[in-house]
């Protein structure tokens, strides 16, 4: 069996979908059911059961998934051991600074159990840039949020956040239990500096052209409400300054945390970072 072959089976086995594991893979789906095809031959039973209702894993795939993960971490290793040894396993990750998010807590503890001896790097980076440096070529992997220009990148969500209001406690708005983008209209929005991601802008600005002050970190736009009355949106659960609140804002799409990274990139720390990942944040939804 390819350990090719075998990622394939894994990503339709996470997906249970093979239209989505063929996008997850950056291939068409044609040639992905001809593989899993040609591996339930070479295995001697089927892999899944495939029905109008869905994909599902039949009792061998359970096995095999199984195995095949356990196979696929140990290769990962293996290329990460290599490359330490060459003095060449390294991985810079990027991240829009959020220190209240225990997923990325819990995933820096878990990269740094299987890879001790890997020389990660962080960059924190401000709003800017969703992909905090990625198309720049400063970062291997970017831990953020989107939505984002995705062209040329590969991108993986972790967790959908709803999101908020944020307003000075003493605004009249902050008594609400809950608001809509028209109870908004005439406000003022935190904007960020020319030349930023238009999709990243639009969504922070609730789908609309606004007008308000330019700032570059999540402690000016904090400031900017504080100071000036501005509103801005954010993740809800989070942690405030005093004299500010946020109030559930419910018709706008949540905030996705996502991975993204370049790719074609063939670094197996990324990989493995990704597989990481998305396990940490899985285990944290639940």
């Amino acid at each position: 069996m390819e350990l090719r072959t075998l990622r394939y089976f894994v990503t339709v086995a996470e997906e249970l979908h093979f239209g989505r594991a063929a996008s997850r893979l950056h291939m068409s789906q044609p040639p992905l059911s001809r593989a899993i095809q040609r591996l339930e031959g070479e295995v001697g039973a089927p892999l899944f059961d495939r029905s109008p209702a869905g994909v599902a894993l039949t009792s061998v795939g359970t096995v095999l998934l199984d195995e095949a993960r356990a196979l696929l971490d140990q290769a990962d290793r293996v290329r990460v051991r290599v490359a330490a040894a060459a003095g060449t396993a390294g991985i810079t990750v990027g991240i829009l600074g959020d220190a209240t998010d225990t997923g990325a807590t819990r995933l820096a503890a878990a990269y740094r159990r299987e890879h001790p001896d890997a020389d990660i790097r962080i960059r924190d980076t401000d709003l800017t840039d969703p992909t905090c440096g990625l198309r720049a070529g400063s970062v291997d992997v970017a831990l953020t949020r989107a939505p984002f220009d995705g062209t040329a990148l590969a991108v993986r969500e972790l967790r959908a956040d709803p999101v908020g209001v944020v307003l000075r406690a003493d605004d009249p708005l902050a008594r609400r239990d809950h608001l809509r983008l028209a109870d908004l209209a005439d406000r003022r929005w935190f904007q960020f500096p020319p030349g930023s991601d238009p999709a990243w802008q639009a969504y922070w600005n609730g789908g609309k052209p606004r007008e308000g002050p330019v700032v570059r970190v999540v402690q000016e736009c904090l400031q900017a409400v504080l100071w000036n009355g501005t509103i801005g949106i954010a993740p809800l659960g989070h942690d405030l300054p005093e004299h500010l609140a946020v109030v559930p804002l419910v018709d706008m799409a949540p905030s996705r945390v996502v991975l993204a990274w370049n790719e074609g990139d063939t670094n197996p720390l990324i990989r493995s970072f990704v597989r990481i990942a998305t396990a940490v944040y899985r285990s944290t939804a639940s």
